[in-house]
């Protein structure tokens, strides 16, 4: 019973919900809160039923999901409890609100001139297909200030929960910034026209070479400002909580594009810029775990390890190692595979060189966990009692973490992997009996199991069937990949000393102004 009630205290300490939360939309804290609701009906952690409950009471305040705040007050404070005077006030504003902004005249024409695919279509082919434009065209009853009310309604939908509907919204706002390449013409029935229609060819050909195409990583915006990202962070919000991860993680990618532009352009101040690579890393974890098979992992650890979003993870959230460290555990041997030559024997630099990021990083961050510290065993400490020894608690940790509980398998046996290789890399002849009593299996199955291994692992060893050993060949590295190792940072270092001779030279020379300068003062 002790040994329960550490497990769950155990996983309470590790648990980063508190840490991740003020990175997050109120909206994303719900499933968050949902799982850890699960996790005390299930005994893994000694949470509250009640404080998780009050905790989303609170957050659903400054939303407009009423309905949702009464479920969760019946639920702490039983089903029969009276609704509050004050909560059915608000699903009545609530309901106000939302039909007076429905009803708007402009927004019902401009939603129902987007689902005119015939007449948008035409407008997108005359380059009219923009604010400034169809502000213009009196008729539609469409202007600046009826789209700012149209996203005004989308943001409400949003705050309701009802986030296809604003997704939707939020799309037709984005495209009356876009440039997207003109659509093909493939109908053959045409209208009747006049005889001036060589010349609308013309111009309509002269119209699409002048046209400027935007980004098409940023749905093809040819700009970018403060109100523009502000659109993008509510596109990706809603494509997250709808749970449409393809589409999230293009989204992704423009609100990323997005802060380095503004960044560039000194539109965004460095601080600033900081804190949204921040909240892009925090919810970023919604889109890579839940996409981990499609190179989300890879492409996880490459934006983590870059260098403008590792300064965020030191500086701002230490706490995100411990998915960092996941993450490439989990894709390692995928990196291997991907990088192995003509032959299908890999060099394993990309590995190692992954490795020593990730140890880099580690002696970088002030924070540690059991999987951080499995790590730290092995590639810092070779502490394979240790490395044992955290593994269990890794279970604890990955079961209880709500972007990693559906790795928990495939990260063991990964943990396992990891334990087997660095365990052969510094031995020269390993008895098999030994190995079979660390991995809790007989002889025979643990000789299979570590020919197929091997085979995966691409080690270079072999078993001695006679002996009962499996014997390590030697990892020597060509003069090639020595060299390339070697050389890899070559030009950032070079140019750091470049810099750096630089500034000596610049404050010699300031120096010498200033000892002038005193010089002549002296003379006066």
């Amino acid at each position: 019973m002790s040994t329960d009630n550490n497990d769950t205290s155990s996983a309470a300490s590790w648990d980063l919900t508190s840490l991740i939360s003020p990175y997050l939309d109120l909206h994303m804290m719900f499933p968050l809160l949902e799982y850890v609701d699960s996790l005390i009906s299930s005994g893994a952690i000694p949470y509250s039923t009640s404080d998780v409950a009050a905790a989303r009471l609170n957050l659903l305040r400054p939303t407009h999901m009423v309905d949702y705040a009464m479920d969760i007050y019946r639920e702490l404070h039983g089903q029969d409890a009276d609704i509050p005077v004050e909560m059915e006030e608000q699903k009545k504003k609530v309901l106000e609100k939302l039909e007076v902004l429905k009803a708007e005249a402009g927004c019902k024409a401009f939603e129902d001139l987007c689902q005119n695919e015939e007449l948008r279509t035409k407008f997108v082919k005359a380059g009219e297909w923009n604010i400034a434009t169809i502000s213009q065209k009196t008729e539609l009853g469409i202007t600046a200030e009826v789209i700012e009310t149209y996203r005004q309604l989308a943001k409400f939908n949003f705050d309701c929960g009802d986030y296809r509907t604003s997704l939707g919204m939020l799309n037709n706002i984005i495209s009356l910034h876009a440039v997207a390449p003109l659509p093909k013409d493939t109908s053959d029935d045409e209208e009747d026209i006049d005889d001036d229609r060589e010349l609308a060819k013309k111009q309509q050909q002269q119209q699409q070479q002048q046209q400027k195409t935007g980004n098409p990583n940023v749905y093809y915006l040819t700009s970018i400002d403060m109100d523009l990202l502000q659109l993008l962070w509510g596109k990706l919000s809603c494509e997250i909580l709808v749970e449409n991860w393809e589409e999230a993680s293009i989204a992704l990618t423009a609100v990323k594009l997005s802060i380095e532009q503004l960044a560039l352009t000194k539109k965004m101040t460095a601080l600033t810029a900081l804190q949204q690579r921040t909240w892009l890393l925090h919810w970023s974890l919604f889109v890579f775990w839940n996409n981990s098979g499609a190179k989300g992992l890879e492409s996880m650890v490459e934006l983590f390890t870059s260098e403008k979003y590792l300064q965020a993870i030191t500086t701002n959230a230490p706490h995100l190692l411990r998915y960092l460290t996941a993450a490439v555990l989990l894709c390692k041997r995928r990196v291997a595979k991907a990088s192995s030559s003509k032959d299908g024997r890999s060099s394993g630099s990309e590995v190692r060189k992954l490795m020593k990021d990730l140890v880099r990083v580690m002696q970088n961050c002030e924070y540690s966990d059991p999987i951080v510290e499995f790590v730290d065993c092995l590639c810092v400490k070779f502490d394979f009692d240790g490395a044992q020894t955290k593994l269990v608690e890794c279970e604890t940790v990955l079961s209880t973490d709500f972007f990693l509980c559906k790795q928990t398998a495939l990260f063991m046996e990964e943990a396992r992997v990891f334990v087997f290789e660095n365990y052969c890399r510094i031995h020269d002849k390993i008895d098999l009996n030994t190995l079979a009593a660390k991995l809790a299996m007989d002889q025979e199955a643990a000789e299979r199991w570590i020919v197929d291994l091997i085979r995966n692992a691409l080690l270079d060893a072999k078993i001695d069937s006679e002996e009962g050993c499996v014997i390590m060949g030697t990892d020597a590295r060509s003069v090639h990949e020595q060299v390339m190792q070697r050389t890899r940072d070559l030009n950032i270092r070079s140019a750091t000393m470049v810099q750096n001779l630089k500034n000596v030279v610049k404050e010699a020379r300031k120096a010498k102004v200033r000892s002038a300068k005193a010089a002549l003062e002296e003379e006066y």
